[in-house]
């Protein structure tokens, strides 16, 4: 009940519905709270519009706002909540027109958002609530924090705050300290802020850096996640400031010492060195020795003999392995290795192992359409090109006479180490059988053999001492032919008479139809045979095989 000096205050109160009085609390129950503003009944007023019920005694004075002098039940209706919202308002709308701020605590997630408590309910933006909207809202429940006050409608009593935004103030004052208190050089704490392929972004409580890939580290990285990961904090060297941009550039490795400021003493050209192949390129393979510091081996420097096309051929990445410093580039970081260089070069004995004129032996390792290569040892090749195969017969290609697996034997024709080149003939093993062809044949003699080839000029005709003669189309029969083939064939055996020999164009001529003629007919026949035009001549062996394959095929 009101005392007497009570009632005297209140009589001059004035019971209306939307004024705010002063109430006793003459009842706390577990969901109300019962108050008496000295009207002629109480009022009920909910729990949940006092931050702690259980906390209100009898006796508490409050201010609360009268909604309803009577309801139904004759009893005022009342609210606490509705009373400091009033309250506030004005103080709402000067803090809102000068830009000011205001302390909150957020009682619930909403749609949306944050439903915020500032004296009366205010809504906070999920995207305002901090400068990375938070995926979850319910742990800022509870919790109270500034806030600034950035649209109001009076109208509907709507507050919309924001507290990304002092956050970013904040930020911008500590973004220009920052810029102007740091220097190059310095080193400053960072959370890692996010991460990209070329490098991260590093927050330095207040103003963002970027950390390049290429300075987190001395050594090979893929991408910035090997070494780093999002929130992770780190101290890092302040490497370039652009004030104007607002940009600063930052560096990882800078805390080491750089390993190749030693790198000459470390690594003396001629030692042997570990390490691990780290990257395959086609001219080349990478060696890390250390981290920071890798060496190439070039692709020539893998072997001495073999012919490497590519480093993959015969190394993979993580391979460990050894190699010999060859050359070192400070200013360019740059290492040359070799591994070939662990063994002998087997060159280096090539020329006193086989001097021009040795007589070798070999297996057939590889036929190109120049030459056959010949094993002479392990590591160490010979080459017998195709004109060097034969002195007599034209050969095309070396597979003619030649297979993989062979046991050729051959001589020395010359040695060229500096192209690592070795030189091999068959022909040279034997005499050239056109030194002494006058020994063999003369014009006149007859002689038999078996076709060897054919062309539409004539047909080849294999004799002894392994020489071909060349029977022309004009020469094959008294009547005329008009196609080779048409009368003679391959491996037939004929028999024909010298009726040429161009010792110059080693070139031997013969005439089955001139078998049985004498020797007034054979000097009419070879004169008619020199009168012929170019082309239907005795053509070059060379031009004749040629013809002769085309025929064939």
């Amino acid at each position: 009940m009101l005392t007497m000096e009570e009632a005297m205050r209140q009589s001059a109160v004035r019971f209306a519905a939307g004024e705010i009085v002063k109430g006793t609390v003459i009842e706390v129950r577990s969901k109300e709270v019962l108050v008496d503003i000295g009207y002629k009944s109480e009022g009920a007023i909910p729990g949940g519009e006092f931050e702690d019920v259980k906390a209100m005694k009898v006796g508490d004075i409050i201010d609360v706002l009268i909604e309803k002098l009577e309801d139904k039940d004759g009893m005022v209706v009342l609210s606490k909540e509705k009373a400091e919202f009033k309250k506030n308002w004005d103080k709402i709308l000067t803090i809102c027109n000068e830009g000011g701020t205001i302390v909150g605590k957020v009682k619930a997630v909403v749609k949306g958002g944050l439903l915020v408590n500032i004296g009366v309910e205010a809504f906070l933006p999920a995207s305002q609530i901090d400068i990375i909207p938070p995926k979850n809202l319910t742990v800022f429940v509870g919790n109270s924090y500034e806030f600034k006050v950035v649209k109001i409608v009076p109208e509907r009593q709507n507050i919309v705050l924001s507290r990304r935004e002092l956050i970013e103030q904040e930020r911008n004052e500590k973004r220009s300290k920052l810029l102007t208190e740091m220097t190059p050089g310095d080193i400053r704490k960072g959370t890692v802020k996010n991460i990209t392929d070329f490098g991260a972004f590093i927050d330095l409580n207040g103003l963002d850096g970027l950390l390049h890939i290429t300075d987190m580290s001395w050594g090979r990285i893929g991408h910035p996640s090997e070494i780093l990961k999002v929130g992770q904090d780190i101290d890092v060297v302040v490497l370039d400031i652009n004030r104007e941009k607002e940009r600063v550039s930052l560096g990882l490795k800078q805390k080491l010492s750089n390993p190749w400021d030693q790198i000459e003493s470390k690594y003396p050209i001629g030692v042997k060195v570990k390490g691990k192949v780290v990257n395959l390129v086609p001219y080349g393979a990478f060696v890390e020795l250390e981290p920071g510091v890798e060496g190439l081996v070039h692709v020539t420097e893998l072997s001495w003999t073999k012919r490497i096309a590519k480093p993959g051929d015969v190394l993979k990445p993580g391979q460990e392995l050894e190699a010999i410093v060859l050359g070192i580039n400070r200013e360019e970081q740059k290492i040359s290795l070799g591994i070939r260089q662990l063994e002998t070069n087997p060159w280096d004995q090539a020329v006193e192992r086989y001097p021009a004129g040795t007589h070798v032996k070999g297996k057939v390792r590889n036929l190109t359409s120049y030459g056959a290569f010949i094993e002479l040892e392990d590591g160490l090749d010979g080459m017998i090109h195709v004109s060097d195969i034969s002195w007599t017969r034209k050969i095309n290609h070396p597979s003619e006479v030649l297979k993989k697996g062979d046991d050729v034997e051959a001589t020395v024709l010359e040695i060229d180490k500096a192209n690592q080149r070795i030189s091999l003939g068959v022909k040279q093993l034997s005499e050239d059988p056109w030194n002494n062809i006058d020994k063999f044949y003369k014009v006149g003699d007859l002689v038999t053999g078996k076709v060897t080839k054919l062309a539409s000029f004539g047909a080849f005709v294999g004799l002894q001492h392994e020489i071909d003669g060349l029977v022309h189309i004009s020469q094959v029969s008294e009547d005329r032919v008009d196609k080779i083939k048409n009368v003679l064939k391959p491996d037939q055996e004929v028999t024909a008479r010298v009726i040429k020999i161009d010792r110059a164009e080693r070139r031997i001529g013969l005439s089955i139809k001139a078998a049985n003629y004498s020797n007034e007919q054979l000097k009419a026949e070879q004169a008619a045979l020199d009168a012929l035009k170019p082309g239907e001549d005795l053509v070059a062996l060379q031009h004749a095989f040629d013809q002769a394959d085309e025929a064939i095929k």
